[in-house]
């Protein structure tokens, strides 16, 4: 009963604040203008390109990076949604992984018998999934946008399907880790800054080592511009299935770590202030 209350209170917080509806808003309009983007400067360049000749520069290359192809402007759209939607999600939960706690507005509860599980359990289910599913959205409303404006048609369903999930795990792995250090700490801006640089910095620094991106749950989001094109073999499709996997086991082991942080913690009244 106290989960379930605890349930309805995430969910009504993030629905009256209105910033579900300010991240769906924000991450599909990343969709759909970077997908127009990418299309206007392969128009730009091409219609620049007898200028360019004669002038000697060779920006052939330029097209062919952005295509002409639905794939291409999905990719683009997957691209900057992996980095910027995913930089003003982890920004718009702060107040619910850990946020409250900064504000002693979990005191009263805490006192009064609210558990850890029914605490920690409801973060690690609705904010993750609701990434989730904006994320599939997203890709699905950069394929639609896509069709329209580009010449070659090659993906599918299936594709496009596969993509948005791919990239919407990858931003459920980065919001467990935020839940976890927020929830944790109870500095929930801080822990949003090591999620963003993070998400910068790591695929560098497994790139300039040479890691690629296999078993790499860091940068799930450079598998959904592979799928979304449909052409990978078996086994590509167990590498990604590997890397899936790693990435679950690792947001349960943080949805574990989030909550013997929260049993482990206690209530301290003998200052002046109650401090958790």
């Amino acid at each position: 009963m106290q989960t379930k209350a605890c349930f309805k209170k995430e969910f009504l917080a993030f629905r009256r604040s209105g910033r579900v509806f300010v991240i769906t808003a924000v991450i599909i309009g990343i969709a759909l203008i970077y997908t127009l983007f990418s299309k206007g400067v392969g128009l730009f360049f091409d219609a620049m390109t007898p200028v360019y000749d004669d002038i000697g520069l060779d920006v052939s290359g330029v097209s062919d990076i952005l295509g002409n192809s639905v794939s291409s402007g999905i990719t683009q759209a997957i691209a900057q949604i992996s980095v910027s939607g995913l930089i003003v999600f982890l920004l718009m939960i702060n107040s619910y992984a850990g946020g409250e706690q900064k504000k002693r507005s979990v005191i009263i509860p805490k006192t009064a018998g609210l558990r850890s599980f029914s605490y920690i359990f409801p973060k690690f289910i609705i904010y993750p999934l609701s990434i989730l599913a904006i994320a599939i959205i997203a890709v699905f409303a950069s394929w639609g946008i896509s069709s329209l404006i580009y010449d070659v048609n090659d993906v599918s369903f299936a594709g496009v399907l596969s993509a948005g999930a791919l990239l919407g795990l990858h931003m459920m792995f980065y919001a467990c880790i935020h839940l976890t250090i927020g929830t944790a700490t109870g500095r929930a801006a801080r822990s949003a800054i090591i999620c963003i640089a993070s998400s910068l910095l790591v695929p560098i620094i497994f790139g300039a080592f040479g890691s690629g991106n296999v078993y790499n749950p860091f940068t799930m989001s450079s598998f959904s511009a592979t799928v979304v094109r449909g052409s990978i073999d078996l086994a590509e499709i167990g590498e990604i299935a590997a890397t899936v996997l790693i990435a679950l086991a690792i947001m349960a082991i943080l949805y574990f770590l989030a909550l013997f942080v929260q049993n482990a913690k206690k209530i301290d009244n003998s200052g002046n202030e109650a401090r958790l």
